[in-house]
């Protein structure tokens, strides 16, 4: 029996759990998952929008400001990577210049601070390898970019060091209420009670919110895919770059990541199955075609990785947030862009709502700062030898291309909402997300793995399931 459980273990319902983590109640997240940020997180392009671009009024616009605007402290207090870049929105055509003065006089009525519209020169001054075909371009100071998943565990970390317990392979197929209490039935057999119901299940928060409400929502599957440059070629884009956008979205973007490599994405696809991440080869020529458009002198040369994500895009077009026809449900449905960014305003005003409906009392012994694993490769050669001193482990590079260490391995595996798997340690501390895809850590990264766990290299799996890298051993 819970006071709250939380269904989705991605950004927002992370974030929920490490908001209604400041008030005394026993809380659980269900994802059904292995890990959290394995569904829409892990693959976001990590934009922090300035919140021009939602439209005036809506839930989109409301969430987007708010959220930017708590990026600086939380990344602070929760030691995630993030920078505040600034962004441009460029104009190709004087003919669509009313497009970037439409974009600006929406940032004006959201509360959009530090934004101008800018010269096609002085947008390249800015940012010299874009398109010489570029005539203006709205400006915003404000906008960010942010590691998604890594903000996603930050918030779970935390959450779960002020006492939110994590169950995961726990997929929702049933949810009803008894009287003043809510079951929920999980594939596996299990069933949890709770007072208050948080659904945060992204792609699969229709299904959820359809099991009880009387208001039915309809989610569709919108995929992106994206490519990922290496590093080398990190010095030809500073901001983050859009295209002036259309009724399917922001379009293909060039944005740095906040670990130096380019980003090359999303397409726009909408499709049947909420579970279709495969790439085409005709999508991802298209994402790439598009990019070239604002940056001629990107190369396919550089592309290390392609993938691609879904995004929840509800009927009504905007963010679903609160509490539901049945007292005590309270949905947070259909966030797609700008949802991380607009993720830490949606938590802190659900967990308001919760903890009066519940009259929680505060917790005086919430802690609020979480420490990030030490990163090697940033620290100078002091810090590293100290590191050393107190823990061998990281003086051992096991992840070349970005210089991971088995200590950061190790502290992956073992620190709270812990890495299971070789995606799970890769989103905690990059080792294999460099230049070779993991083509030479692998093996000894399994056996860490193996070795933390207590379990035999073939247990050990790329992302949970089925998912296992090796069968046996040969003889």
């Amino acid at each position: 029996m819970y006071d709250i459980i939380i269904i989705g273990g991605g950004i927002t319902g992370c974030a929920v759990a490490r908001e209604l983590s400041r008030s005394k109640a026993k809380i659980v997240v269900l994802e059904k998952g292995n890990d959290v940020s394995v569904g829409t997180t892990k693959a976001n392009s990590g934009i922090v929008h300035g919140g021009f671009d939602a439209m005036p009024g809506t839930n989109k616009a409301k969430y987007n400001v708010l959220g930017n605007a708590m990026f600086d402290k939380l990344a602070e207090e929760l030691d995630f990577p993030f920078k505040r870049n600034g962004s441009l929105v460029l104009c190709f055509d004087e003919t669509q210049r009313g497009g970037l003065d439409e974009l600006y006089e929406r940032g004006v009525k959201n509360g959009v601070p530090d934004m101008e519209i800018i010269s096609g020169d002085e947008a390249r001054k800015l940012e010299p390898f874009i398109s010489e075909k570029v005539t203006a371009a709205l400006y915003a100071r404000t906008g960010g970019i942010a590691s998604p998943y890594e903000m996603a565990i930050a918030y779970a970390e935390n959450a779960n060091v002020n006492g939110v317990e994590f169950k995961f392979s726990q997929e929702v197929n049933g949810v009803k209420k008894k009287g003043e209490i809510f079951e929920v039935a999980c594939a596996d057999g299990t069933v949890y009670e709770a007072k208050v119901i948080v659904n945060c299940a992204g792609m699969f928060s229709d299904d959820i919110n359809n099991m009880l409400c009387e208001k039915k929502l309809y989610i569709r599957a919108r995929k992106g895919d994206y490519m990922l440059l290496d590093k080398a070629c990190g010095y030809m884009c500073s901001r983050t770059v859009f295209q002036l956008p259309t009724k399917m979205g922001k379009g293909v973007l060039v944005t740095p990541t906040t670990h130096g490599n380019i980003l090359i994405g999303p397409t726009s696809n909408d499709v049947e199955s909420k579970e279709e991440v495969n790439t085409t080869a005709a999508e991802l020529a298209d994402a790439f075609e598009k990019a070239l458009i604002t940056m001629p002198s990107l190369s396919r040369r550089n592309i290390i990785t392609q993938f691609s994500g879904l995004r929840a895009h509800e009927d009504g077009d905007d963010f679903v947030v609160g509490e539901s026809n049945v007292k005590g449900f309270y949905n947070v449905c259909g966030i797609e862009s700008p949802g991380l960014t607009a993720a830490p305003a949606i938590a802190v005003e659900l967990a308001e709502q919760v903890a009066k409906a519940l009259s929680l009392q505060p917790n005086e012994n919430f802690e609020p700062v979480r420490k990030g694993i030490p990163q090697f490769s940033k620290l100078s050669d002091e810090e590293r030898r100290k590191l050393i001193e107190k823990n061998p482990l990281y003086g051992k590079v096991v992840c070349r291309c970005e210089a991971v260490t088995e200590g950061e391995i190790v502290d992956s595996i073992n620190r709270p909402v812990g890495a299971k798997d070789l995606d799970g340690v890769k989103r905690r501390t990059r080792a294999g997300m460099g230049r070779c895809q993991a083509g030479f850590c692998t093996p000894r990264i399994m056996e860490i793995i193996a070795r933390e766990l207590g379990i035999e290299l073939s247990e050990v799996t790329k992302c949970g399931g089925n998912s296992q890298v090796v069968v046996g051993r040969t003889k």
